[in-house]
């Protein structure tokens, strides 16, 4: 903090166009203590049958073994050029509330709107239609493959 001082330099956050094009996502936005791993995909990150006893173990198996019944999906969100949403934006299925956008924006290299929306696992198929409840109106939004950019990770590779 002290040598950028006179440059003018402060620490910032990632960038949440990147963030979101390449599938990575935000503790606390996309993902709190009231999510298992499981709902939110990062479930092979846990290896239950190490050694080494940890924390949460327990817990953790028996939500494996329950299967998730919430899901952060992947979104593409019609209409005008959003910007990054400050609150959670309400999501509906036929009709009906079943979730929140947790992170949307547009993205100018995709020239999209995309974000996430954490919703039951029965609204979590590929291409199944929602609704998101966009502060200037409703707009319709399609679950979609994420990440968005290089699902297989070969840009770091070239």
């Amino acid at each position: 903090m002290k040598a950028g001082r006179k440059y003018n330099l402060k620490p910032a956050g990632p960038s949440d166009i990147r963030r979101i094009e390449g599938g990575f996502l935000n503790y606390g936005a996309d993902m709190t203590l009231d999510d298992s791993p499981y709902d939110v995909g990062l479930g092979w990150t846990v290896d239950l049958d190490k050694d080494a006893d940890f924390i949460g173990r327990e817990p953790l198996r028996r939500a494996k073994a329950a299967g998730p019944k919430r899901k952060l999906v992947g979104i593409e969100i019609s209409g005008k050029r959003i910007e990054f949403n400050e609150t959670k934006w309400p999501v509906r299925a036929h009709g009906r509330a079943v979730g929140r956008v947790t992170s949307a924006i547009y993205s100018p290299r995709l020239k999209k709107n995309i974000g996430y929306a954490n919703v039951p696992f029965d609204a979590s198929d590929l291409g199944t239609e929602l609704e998101v409840l966009h502060p200037s109106g409703p707009r319709t939004a399609v679950v979609v493959r994420k990440p968005f950019i290089d699902p297989g990770k070969e840009i770091p590779k070239g």
